[in-house]
């Protein structure tokens, strides 16, 4: 998609309140593929770095989508990056049936937790699990009962929230996740699904099912930077949409929105259902 179908322009009058900004878009739907353009003053200086070329990620987006197209120096350049640029997409988080499903709420003086990250856990043949599901949400599901033999309550997810694989030195990928871009949305290669929505219903899935089995789910999550860095980084959500100066001296770019407003938002909305 190197052009967007429809262009919607905002009013800060009619569209904006306090923090937040927001949009009634008749006839859309789950599955909808959607980015914003920020217009503003270019002040690096001031730490505000608007550039209305660059496709941004919503923050409070529940999925993510990833063309194959994506370049992470290209976000990094002036210039439009509409073609290749990550993309939220529309979910609707009432369209899931959790059938009855709730936190387990296990006292934590009796947890026997399990850290693993979710691609390493089943992506060898040893593991057992079919091709086509190693090293996803739905591999794990497979192995539930491997983790009841071994006693396992609770296992703890290193970051299953949507990064950026190409954070990470030239000719290797950045396999450990802690690379944060969107918050809200599980990492979608990690699904075993394709669908713009698959990942979202195969995380769900595998909570549930861990729930099933008496196993509770921690999510290891970071908010002291994104995938964004510092000054000579991409500009994929935050640093694109605003910036404050803050006393954080030796953190630079997008790490002191992160740690100033982010972190305060965000984590009053639970990222990803989960526990």
């Amino acid at each position: 998609m190197r052009r967007p179908s429809r262009t919607i322009l905002l009013d800060p009058k009619k569209n904006r309140t306090y923090h937040y900004w927001h949009v009634f878009v008749p006839d859309i739907g789950p599955e909808q593929i959607y980015g914003y353009r920020v217009h503003g003053p270019h002040d690096p200086a001031r730490g505000m770095r608007f550039d209305p070329g660059k496709v941004l990620l919503d923050p409070y987006g529940r999925a993510v989508t990833v063309p194959e197209t994506y370049n992470r120096i290209l976000a990094s350049q002036p210039g439009d990056n509409c073609g290749s640029a990550m993309k939220s997409v529309v979910a609707d988080p009432r369209s899931y049936d959790w059938e009855g499903d709730l936190p387990l709420n296990q006292s934590f003086t009796r947890t026997i937790i399990y850290e693993m990250h979710v691609r390493g856990f089943t992506a060898n043949p040893n593991s057992g699990i079919v091709p086509e599901k190693r090293g996803t949400y739905a591999g794990l599901i497979g192995k539930i009962p491997y983790l009841k033999d071994l006693g396992i309550t609770a296992i703890e997810l290193l970051p299953v929230y949507h990064f950026d694989e190409q954070d990470a030195p030239q000719g290797f990928r950045n396999y450990w996740g802690y690379a944060p871009v969107s918050f809200f949305a599980p990492h979608p290669a990690y699904s075993s699904r394709t669908d713009p929505l698959g990942p979202v219903d195969e995380f769900r899935d595998m909570v549930k099912a861990l729930h099933r089995a008496g196993i509770e789910v921690i999510l290891d999550v970071v908010y002291n930077h994104t995938a964004e860095g510092n000054h000579d980084g991409p500009t994929l959500s935050f640093r694109g949409s605003k910036m404050k100066p803050t006393t954080c001296s030796n953190l630079t770019g997008v790490t002191t929105l992160t740690i100033r407003d982010v972190v305060t938002r965000l984590t009053r909305a639970i990222p990803l259902r989960a526990a």
